[in-house]
């Protein structure tokens, strides 16, 4: 399976609440304080960090490939801004994007710990997951959690995701091989 170019580059998507915003390098200063102020609450879900990935070239140099991504069409990195501010509270990235017969592609979230339990998070990946369907036109999004990630766990479902299995030792977060079970979201909206 391939990636490949897309017509659709991704754009600011608005919600009731927040602004969801293309990864780009001007947000360098706002994601370095969001990864640093949530370094410890999101450690148990990613894998390990050493202390230059907390540095601003870093962080401008992911937020580049980020969009550089964006635009090659082989993922969808969104930052979560609340409106009225310039504060990051969070991220959605759809990654891994593959045309062809498969049209799909794996969803990775994160949430500032004080945004936690406002429904942020599901009122972002709701407009999130209707755009990668409707504008995209991907068929399939994948989503994968640790068992003991309750939070996401219900995240998922109450979006609509399906338990397909449980993967062993899926990846290494935290600096051990982790299970993770796996879910998906099928597009339910007819071919056009």
């Amino acid at each position: 399976m391939t990636s490949v170019h897309i017509d659709v580059l991704p754009r600011e998507i608005s919600t009731a609440r927040l602004k969801l915003v293309p990864a780009c390098e001007q947000f360098t200063h706002e994601l370095r304080e969001y990864a640093i102020e949530n370094r410890a609450h999101l450690q148990p879900w990613e894998p390990l960090r050493d202390e230059s990935f907390f540095d601003a070239e870093s962080v401008c140099q992911r937020l580049s490939t980020m969009a550089h991504n964006n635009s090659s069409g082989v993922a969808v990195h969104l930052l979560l801004i609340p409106l009225g501010t310039g504060e990051i509270v969070g991220d959605c990235n759809f990654t891994n994007i593959v045309r062809g017969p498969f049209q799909a592609c794996h969803l990775g979230f994160s949430l500032a710990k004080r945004f936690e339990g406002q429904g942020l998070m599901r009122e972002a990946l709701t407009s999130a997951i209707t755009y990668i369907f409707d504008e995209i036109g991907l068929h399939r999004i994948m989503a994968n959690f640790r068992p003991e990630n309750f939070r996401s766990e219900q995240l998922l479902k109450r979006l609509g995701f399906e338990r397909e299995g449980l993967a062993r030792s899926y990846l290494r977060i935290n600096g051990v091989w982790a299970d993770h079970v796996l879910t998906s979201l099928i597009n339910q909206i007819p071919e056009r």
